[in-house]
């Protein structure tokens, strides 16, 4: 039984702590605001409005550098479909990440910052000709071929040597969202080790002038939490590097086991324990290659939501709140699923908090809801909220940083939020707020 519990008295006027795992790490609590490097929440929703979402520039560095420590001497390659825009492929680049993307958009978006293109991998399961013309002009560095029959048509396209990988699909179920997994059969990505594709792709590749086998990929899933899969996945493909070796005498030099790593989403979620990670899976990959005698290849992981997540909180305005028959209370706001559709397509769970005053009345459960017309908007259920929150107050939501923004639609016809950038008591515009005279000017019809 909590404080709260036993002294009633006590409930309005005990401080809300943050859970530091949930929270950018420069956050902190000033009376009943928060604070993100230095800059107050509830004034960036009075100069910017709401919807918005915030990114904390501090957190995103040190997240960056805290997976080149954890990997120092391999590569570190964020993964771009988490949160790219051009200053956060600048901070990227500054920090001496690789960049993964999977479309001419993102990588459009890299080359407008001269993110180095020798640093830039290709992913995409569908690449388009655009996508490939793109990659040919920009010089990417390496493209991850996912299909038999894109072989060809990335030999036609490439310049000469043209740096490739092979996505495997190793058989390894991650134990994440059934939408979140990656690395078993029957699902869209890679190639497969049971039906001998994987190494029909080998022969091919090898066939192709244009294209160097720099190396091989597999991605197992998101929000993986369980060191093993990890571990399961290394075996199945330093196995496929050794049939490789056997099969056509060469060594392929690179080993790219892609990301996943979980992130917490409300208190009480486990950590990614990186350092540990980090040391278990270069000992299984050194332990695999001796067994197999092979030399150790240079490894790639690529975090994507675990370097952005953390670093992004939203903030709204609570438009309505009514109670339902069942007694249950909601809470809608001026945003919802057009910019956090998470919770609807995989049933995400988030943490709100009041925001810009002190709550004057105990907490009780609440659910949040958004402003679309669908009953599956629904931002959070069971939450704690303060009893008299009400029209006009402020909400935050936590952990915000990927997804939000790579996901965001114009359901509804509502525009899309701004990202801000806060940093040192600085607040600057990353990515503006969409307006109405943006959704009508590419509506050209009559």
């Amino acid at each position: 039984m909590t404080l709260r519990e036993l002294i009633p008295s006590l409930r309005s006027s005990l401080p809300d702590k943050l859970a530091p795992i949930i929270w950018p790490r420069t956050t902190r609590r000033v009376g009943g605001d928060i604070q993100i490097g230095g800059v107050s929440l509830a004034s960036i929703a009075g100069r910017f409005g709401t919807p918005a979402y915030v990114l904390d520039e501090v957190d995103l560095r040190e997240r960056c550098q805290e997976y080149r420590r954890a990997f120092a001497g391999e590569e570190v390659a964020y993964a771009g479909k988490a949160l790219l825009t051009r200053a956060v492929a600048r901070m990227i680049g500054e920090e001496g990440l690789s960049l993964d993307v999977c479309s001419a958009g993102e990588m459009a978006v890299a080359r407008a910052v001269g993110f180095p293109a020798a640093r830039v991998i290709l992913h995409g399961n569908a690449k388009t000709p655009a996508d490939l013309a793109f990659a040919r002009d920009y010089g990417v560095g390496r493209i991850v071929i996912d299909s038999l029959g894109e072989i060809a048509r990335i030999a036609a396209e490439a310049p000469e040597p043209q740096r490739v990988l092979l996505r495997i699909v190793p058989g390894v179920d991650a134990h994440t969202h059934a939408a979140l997994t990656t690395g078993t059969e029957h699902q869209k990505f890679g190639l497969s080790l049971a039906t001998g594709d994987a190494a029909e792709a080998v022969r091919r590749v090898l066939g192709q002038k244009p294209l160097t086998l720099s190396g091989v990929h597999a991605h197992i899933g998101s929000q993986v939490s369980r060191f093993g899969a990890y571990e399961q996945e290394i075996r199945q493909l330093v196995a496929f590097l050794a049939g490789i070796h056997d099969e056509h005498r060469i060594t392929v030099p690179e080993l790219n086991i892609g990301g996943g790593h979980a992130v917490a989403y409300v208190d009480g979620d486990d950590s990614f324990a990186l350092d540990d990670f980090a040391t278990r899976i270069r000992a299984v990959l050194r332990f695999e290659c001796q067994q197999n005698r092979l030399p150790v290849p240079r490894l790639t992981v690529e975090p994507g939501r675990a370097i952005v997540a953390r670093a992004g909180v939203a903030i709204y305005h609570v438009v309505a709140v009514k109670r339902a028959a069942s007694g249950r209370r909601m809470v809608a706001i001026d945003g919802g699923m057009s910019d956090n559709p998470r919770p609807a397509l995989y049933g995400a769970h988030y943490s709100v908090v009041l925001l810009g005053r002190k709550a004057d009345a105990a907490q009780e459960p609440m659910t949040v809801v958004g402003r679309h017309c669908e009953a599956g908007d629904i931002l959070a259920e069971n939450v704690p909220l303060p009893a008299d929150v009400r029209p006009g107050d402020l909400v935050a939501v936590p952990a915000a940083g990927a997804y939000h923004f790579p996901l965001a639609s114009n359901y509804n016809l509502v525009g899309r939020p701004p990202l801000i950038a806060v940093r040192g008591g600085d607040a600057r515009v990353l990515i503006r707020r969409e307006t109405i005279n943006d959704l009508l000017v590419r509506d050209v019809g009559e």
